[in-house]
């Protein structure tokens, strides 16, 4: 639980430390507004994939690939507590006779660990970690692109830069036709 007034605290400080005056008006509601923002970027935490993919669906024995492409993303690296941004695609078999998740479940997955200070491989692992764990398909496959402003805006300053990491489970990692078919489906 994010503690609300030792944000604000903290921002106050931050800015002094920054050589910014707390009182100028335009500043005034900034640590406010900082803490509220924190608050919705950092909602994932404390949520679990059991309370979105729980609700299912009958498919009438569907035992194809289920994918939901280009979902976006905004995350907070941890690193340099910088935005992240992007899309994700999340790929599913499930085993055959087994019920099915609606799609939205599938992008708030995306979303609550989007919601978190994070690292873009731990986040595509964690995806693909939870769709294995809650549905027990026959496979999994989980793609996120995403630009870094701890890259883009700093540093080596390099906007435009896309990292792209992927987590492969079950048949997509065991059968080639089945990852030849999934990566078709993305168009990579």
């Amino acid at each position: 639980m994010i503690d609300h007034d030792a944000v604000v605290a903290a921002v106050r400080v931050l800015l002094v430390a920054l050589d910014h005056n707390v009182y100028d008006p335009a500043l005034r509601d900034t640590p406010e507004r900082v803490a509220r923002a924190w608050e919705e970027q950092l909602a994932g935490v404390g949520q679990h994939a059991e309370e979105i993919l729980g609700a299912t669906f009958e498919a009438d024995r569907y035992d194809e690939i289920i994918l939901l492409r280009d979902i976006p993303f905004y995350s907070t690296c941890e690193h340099h507590l910088l935005p992240f941004h992007g899309t994700a695609d999340v790929a599913y078999v499930p085993k055959q006779g087994a019920r099915v998740v609606g799609l939205s479940k599938l992008a708030r997955l995306v979303e609550l660990h989007a919601r978190r200070l994070q690292l873009q491989e731990r986040m595509t692992q964690g995806i693909a970690d939870d769709l294995a764990r809650v549905l027990s398909p026959d496979g999994v496959a989980v793609v996120v692109r995403a630009q870094h402003l701890c890259m883009c805006a700093r540093g080596v300053s390099k906007p435009g830069a896309s990292m792209v990491t992927s987590v492969m489970r079950g048949c997509f990692r065991e059968k080639l036709e089945a990852r030849a078919e999934l990566l078709a489906l993305l168009r990579i």
